[in-house]
């Protein structure tokens, strides 16, 4: 089984992606997992993607797509893979499908996790951190026994930047700009599948499996 997920932040991807990947047996291969793997490792494309951060650059397309492209030709992705995080624009869609082409390894689903925005923000602006064992809850689905307080460790509780309201809607709005064109992109080769994220993980997770199906 060969896919790739995709849906705006706080949609869920990442928690479904470890459900499928072990429902299927295949590797989850996300960019984040393949940067560090580069990065650590000093290969010659993460030495060079390296040299783009440590400037507070973004990594070109090219840099990232030809890890992409190393990272499936490595034997754990003979039966299959999960693309979390990549393609996230029409050119790197173009390069992977070229890639699979060239390999006769088609995709076989895009999987797409969707949910309305105000249910993103609510989810995201809601969680909480706890400054001690980073442990996480939220203000209304998963309150602590006291409020403020980590029920871990009795840490402080406290909101990250990137939970604030405006930072979540400037989030979700790039993602409409430029990632959400790829979903129109896997619909019209007829491969787009779209799961609604909203409910309990498990049934998420079993509705996805039920689409692949």
């Amino acid at each position: 089984m060969r896919l790739i997920l995709v849906g705006p932040p706080g949609a869920g991807k990442g928690t479904q992606a470890v459900h499928l990947a072990s429902n299927f047996s295949i590797p989850h291969i996300s960019t984040g997992d393949i940067f560090r793997f580069n990065i650590k490792g000093e290969t010659e494309l993460g030495l060079l993607a390296k040299s783009y951060m440590d400037k507070g650059n973004l990594v070109p397309d090219s840099v990232t797509n030809d890890m992409v492209k190393d990272r499936l030709t490595h034997p754990d992705t003979k039966n299959g893979f999960l693309l979390d995080g990549y393609p996230r624009n029409i050119e790197q869609a173009d390069f992977l499908a070229n890639v699979l082409k060239e390999n006769g390894t088609p995709l076989d689903a895009v999987l797409e996790f969707s949910l309305e925005n105000a249910e993103i923000i609510k989810r995201l602006a809601g969680r909480r951190v706890c400054r001690g064992c980073g442990a996480t809850s939220h203000v209304e689905f998963d309150k602590p026994k006291v409020s403020g307080i980590c029920d871990a460790c009795g840490g402080e509780l406290y909101q990250r930047d990137d939970d604030k309201e405006e930072v979540i809607a400037n989030r979700l709005a790039v993602y409409a700009e430029q990632t959400a064109p790829i979903i129109n992109y896997y619909k019209q080769a007829g491969i787009l599948k779209t799961i609604s994220a909203v409910g309990e993980v498990s049934d998420i997770a079993a509705r996805a499996i039920a689409a692949l199906k």
